[in-house]
């Protein structure tokens, strides 16, 4: 049996990343964020059909992530500080190397063509180093195809993680993600990743599975208790609330400040919580409107995103 080591690369273009991770959070049935760690599994796996090895040779020896982001007077100011602390926890724990430069504000909006420059020029130098067999880019845009070409004399076979997928804005207006036709052509190995995901016949598969953060079971719905006042008064529960991001039997009261087709937001500071309307008990989703009184559990799904569970309209 051929034991000689499969080594791959994998370089993440991070706000495309987010973006997808977006998308199967907030709009896709999943309701779930991509998992780092499960993607790896993914890669590998791939890897090893793609070179007819034994997965067990192929192994991720680097990987990176680039992303342009808010300075951080910007970011504490947009309650982002916290979230980008967190996924910054994950990338270490997965050994995901990390490289940011600040978003540069321009007249007429953000720019970081710095951020794809410096993703090509340093996948390029490490693939040169430590000589990968395969390089998967998690990616979508056709800037990068003179970086394929370059691996591609190189020897390198290229493997291309891409999402097409359509949704609807906050506000109203249609979006559509496409991966680079002229990407898809240059690599050796493309992964049309929606297709992969949304085949029914591998809703059961566990790779598949695994792609996404897994959601802590959620117990049935509890008795409420007394809602902390909104008017700033207490009724002694001062030490319990202390703790109160701990126990998702707690219930909160706010208002629902967005709604959108099957699920919506509920005001919470400093990030409003997303709910789903199977999250709604004793009443009908399609009845709540924006500003209604609602009172809920708050539940940590994953490292970076507590929800809104068991959602009630309060009524006068």
């Amino acid at each position: 049996m051929d034991t000689k080591l499969t080594r791959i690369g994998v370089f993440y273009d991070g706000n495309y990343f987010l973006h997808v991770s977006n998308y199967y959070t907030y709009q896709h049935s999943r309701h779930a964020r991509l998992s780092v760690s499960g993607l790896h599994q993914f890669i590998r796996q791939s890897v090893a059909v793609e070179e007819d090895v034994d997965p067990r040779t192929c192994h991720i020896v680097d990987a990176h992530y680039f992303r342009g982001r808010l300075s951080a007077a910007e970011a504490q100011r947009a309650n982002k500080l916290f979230a980008d602390r967190q996924f910054d926890d994950i990338l270490m724990k997965e050994g995901v190397v990390t490289h940011y430069l600040p978003i540069k504000q321009k007249p007429n909006g953000r720019v970081e063509k710095g951020i794809d420059v410096w993703f090509a020029l340093e996948c390029y130098e490490l693939a040169v180093l430590k000589k990968f067999n395969v390089v998967c880019l998690i990616a979508s845009d056709g800037d990068y195809v003179p970086l394929i070409r370059k691996l591609n004399t190189l020897g390198i076979r290229v493997m291309l993680l891409g999402w097409d997928f359509e949704f609807t804005d906050d506000a109203g207006q249609p979006r559509a993600t496409r991966t680079s036709q002229d990407l898809l052509e240059e690599v050796t190995y493309p992964i049309a990743m929606h297709e992969v995901i949304d085949n029914r016949l591998k809703r059961n598969d566990a790779l598949i599975n695994n792609l996404f953060v897994k959601s802590d079971p959620v117990a049935a719905p509890v008795g409420l208790r007394p809602a902390p006042a909104l008017n700033g008064q207490h009724d002694g529960a001062d030490e319990a609330d202390e703790h109160a991001d701990d126990d998702q039997d707690q219930v909160y009261e706010s208002v629902v400040k967005f709604l959108k087709a099957g699920y919506g937001f509920i005001a919470y500071p400093p990030n409003n919580l997303f709910f789903h309307q199977t999250d709604m008990v004793n009443g009908d989703f399609n009845l709540l409107r924006e500003g209604d009184a609602v009172q809920f559990n708050k539940v940590k799904i994953d490292e970076e995103r507590t929800v809104a569970k068991n959602v009630r309209r309060v009524t006068a």
